[in-house]
């Protein structure tokens, strides 16, 4: 089929296969694209006190996470540009346990967590990808060094690799 004819008897059928389902009727007859309905925003306490379990306890980071699943990717602004997740708190103290959890629950992991991790093959991957991400700040201006470091003996090829490449700060100062 043409490009031409598949495009008109694609857009001249739609409405016969129900893209009206795609329109919520208003008062007036009228019809307008549908809204998703976003949830509120979390209470920023709640934020805190959930990144702040991250760091080194688990029940209580089930506990809240079943009680609010929003937590999961919730990011609590310490300020001045520091931002911080559960999982970014459990990557930088080392708590394998509260990451891979965190993880299994479709947490976003970054290359902080993945190098204390050990996730050797991703992280020299995107490090050979993007060099720059060597000198990256994560939370606290804490440095991929200090990650592999954390990460014990599953990170101690990636340390090296790290070392290798010239990183020795464990921190950057943060602006």
């Amino acid at each position: 089929m043409e490009r031409r004819r598949f495009i008109a008897t694609t857009a001249l059928g739609l409405p016969l296969l129900g893209s009206s389902a795609l329109f919520l009727p208003r008062r007036s007859g009228a019809h307008e694209p549908m809204t998703p309905v976003k949830p509120s925003q979390l209470q920023p306490d709640l934020v805190k006190e959930f990144v702040r379990v991250g760091h080194n306890n688990l029940p209580e980071v089930q506990r809240m996470l079943k009680e609010r699943p929003g937590l999961l990717n919730a990011s609590w602004d310490v300020g001045g540009g520091d931002f911080e997740t559960a999982l970014e708190g459990a990557g930088h103290v080392g708590d394998r346990e509260i990451a891979e959890y965190l993880i299994g629950q479709g947490a976003r992991a970054n290359i902080f967590v993945l190098t204390m991790l050990g996730h050797t093959a991703v992280v020299k991957a995107q490090l050979a990808a993007y060099p720059h991400l060597l000198r990256s700040k994560g939370p606290h201006g804490l440095t991929l060094l200090h990650h592999a470091t954390r990460g014990g003996e599953p990170a101690k090829e990636l340390l090296e690799h790290i070392q290798e490449l010239g990183l020795t700060e464990m921190k950057y100062p943060l602006p």
